[in-house]
């Protein structure tokens, strides 16, 4: 099956709606943002962070036209050092490729073992936006529903102020 079919039973099984803008392959938020102007909702980047060990994993979900300074984030989070996993780790925890990184990768975390961080400033929209783990469909949901989704797959989230 594919990846945003499992998204979208995911969706539907927790009873969450969500609204799909298909578009040509986008890897950066830079393109698929191109693709969804004029919709309302936050744009997302989503980030996988381990620390220098790999014995701890991040998942950082922040507004994508700001900058992620991961010294701050490392002592936020009581590492040393933070850095992006590798492509292999990524397919290895959330079973993602780079460039459709997002929330809904947490579906593939079968080691349940990635600590999810919200930046506050991007929690006062109405609506988010993901990759749906394809690279060709943009997935608006309610913020409120995100919060949902995280619950019911037992994830807790801790909001900083990135």
């Amino acid at each position: 099956m594919e990846q945003y079919q499992l998204v979208y039973d995911a969706l539907n099984k927790m009873n969450i709606p969500y609204d799909v803008v298909e578009h040509p392959p986008a890897f950066t938020t830079e393109e698929a943002d191109s693709y969804i102007v004029g919709k309302e909702g936050v744009r997302t980047k989503t980030l996988l962070l381990c620390n220098k060990k790999k014995t701890a994993y991040y998942l950082v979900i922040m507004d994508d036209a700001k900058r992620l300074d991961m010294e701050k984030l490392a002592e936020m989070v009581g590492e040393k050092r933070l850095s992006f996993c590798s492509p292999e780790r990524l397919m290895e925890k959330m079973g993602l490729i780079p460039g459709i990184v997002s929330v809904f990768g947490l579906l593939n975390n079968t080691d349940h073992d990635i600590k999810v961080y919200l930046d506050n400033e991007m929690l006062s929209e109405k609506y988010i936006s993901f990759s749906p783990n394809d690279s060709t469909k943009t997935i608006f949901i309610s913020i409120e529903d995100m919060y949902k989704f995280l619950l019911v797959l037992g994830y807790e989230y801790t909001i900083l102020e990135l």
